[in-house]
């Protein structure tokens, strides 16, 4: 979930960083109020969840309250990379010396937390890896460890701080930094820039949040700071019928219960030439009578058709039972084909022969979808689907082999060290 800027600010407060103060805006009269409060010049801050929004006007200087109050009529309602600006951040004006940049994240190739940190703040950081790598430094943190004070250290003189008291202040933030990754359960706290005003300060001056969707139980206080309106209205249907969905750019629609299947299914359509049109993830367990509103995607005019991928296993019906499994998933594929009834092609894989009534119930549902024994069978209707899906199907055979002999190997491996040695 990712966080506005003023309530990234929130957080790092609470873990005692400093940061700039500001007041929250939804109207002009609210920012201009906002201004009076806190005296002289004053930043109109447009608050979304989507970067560049200086160079589309939604960072502006205010002179003055009435000022304020002016450029928070121009930016309320703007569109910033398809967000609207509903809030703003009416922020005390800094002095900047510096600007310096400082994040943690996780490396997921190497399974640690790392810290980046450099003088060329203000900028893309991809800009800085690409341009100047030498003026990035970065550090890992071994979990078993955790962090220590000496690695700030060697952070900071890798990054090229010389002022003593810079590096006082800047090592003190990277430890409550890491403090407020660590206790929010946060997958990315930036601070960019960094400043160093005239008097020496050091202070926040912006903020990048994003945490664990899946850490959210045990913060009620950051959960409650998700704002709805922020989605697309498609994210925020599936979200309240508890669908995992993520709008995309291409025409083939992506369905399936089971998030790794799901994002496997997205590769190989994108791998095998198609578009995905979205991610959608029903979850396992998929119940029949629940799952039938739950098509956020049937209201997408790009989508031409989709690519249907149940586990008949984690299908099941409110009851529980699962001795017919692929029964309720070819049922399941049905309900959720009648949402679909305007699509150019409603083609479904017939399901295997073990699948007990599967191609029975397909069959008798022609009006509502096509089923195929095979894509070969689908060329005589569209032969770009059967060609993504013949190739996308392939690819999902391939990777299910490669995970069973990895499978087996770890469990080999596992069981060959737990073994008593002579």
């Amino acid at each position: 979930m990712d966080l506005y800027e003023f309530q990234g600010k929130e957080l790092f407060r609470h873990y005692g960083i400093p940061a700039s103060e500001g007041r929250l805006a939804e109207t002009p009269a609210e920012a201009r109020a906002g201004a009076e409060e806190l005296g002289g010049q004053v930043v109109v801050k447009a608050q979304v969840l989507t970067g560049g929004r200086g160079k589309a006007g939604g960072v502006k200087l205010a002179d003055d309250p009435q000022d304020a109050e002016r450029k928070a009529e121009e930016i309320i309602g703007l569109d910033i990379n398809g967000h609207v600006v509903r809030k703003l951040w009416i922020e005390r004006a800094s002095e900047i010396f510096k600007e310096y940049y400082l994040s943690v994240t996780f490396d997921r190739g190497e399974k640690k937390v790392l810290f980046m940190l450099t003088t060329e703040g203000g900028i893309e950081i991809e800009q800085v890896a690409d341009e100047t790598p030498e003026k990035l430094a970065r550090l890992h943190v071994d979990p078993l460890e955790g962090y220590q004070p000496y690695q700030a250290r060697h952070l900071i003189y890798g990054a090229g701080i010389v002022d003593p008291n810079e590096q006082k202040q800047v090592l003190d933030i990277i430890g409550k930094l890491y403090e407020c990754f660590v206790g929010s359960d946060a997958m990315l706290c930036e601070i960019n820039p960094l400043i160093v005003t005239p008097s020496g300060e050091v202070r926040a001056l912006d903020s990048k949040f994003t945490v664990d969707d899946n850490a959210l139980y045990k913060h009620p206080d950051v959960e409650a700071m998700r704002d709805p309106e922020a989605y697309p209205p498609e994210e925020r249907a599936a979200r309240e019928k508890d669908v995992t969905y993520v709008k995309l750019d291409g025409e083939v629609g992506i369905l399936g219960n089971g998030a790794g299947l799901v994002m496997s299914t997205l590769d190989t359509i994108a791998l095998a030439g198609g578009r995905p049109a979205n991610f959608c993830d029903l979850g396992g367990g998929s119940e029949l009578d629940t799952t039938t509103a739950r098509l956020p995607m049937n209201a997408d005019a790009n989508l031409h058709f989709v690519f249907t991928k149940l586990k008949g296993w984690l299908a099941r019906r409110r009851n529980g039972a699962g001795c017919q499994s692929h029964t309720h998933a070819a049922a399941l594929i049905i309900h959720l084909a009648r949402q679909l009834r305007d699509l150019p092609q409603r083609c479904a894989r017939r399901l295997r022969p073990r699948a007990c009534r599967g191609p029975q119930i397909a069959c008798a549902s022609r009006s509502i979808i096509s089923p195929r024994a095979s894509m070969p069978e689908a060329r005589q209707n569209n032969s770009k689907l059967a060609e993504i899906f013949d190739r996308a199907s392939s690819f999902s055979a391939l990777v299910g082999i490669a995970v069973d002999v990895v499978s087996l190997f770890m469990a080999l491996l596992s069981f060959v060290e737990s073994s008593p040695r002579a």
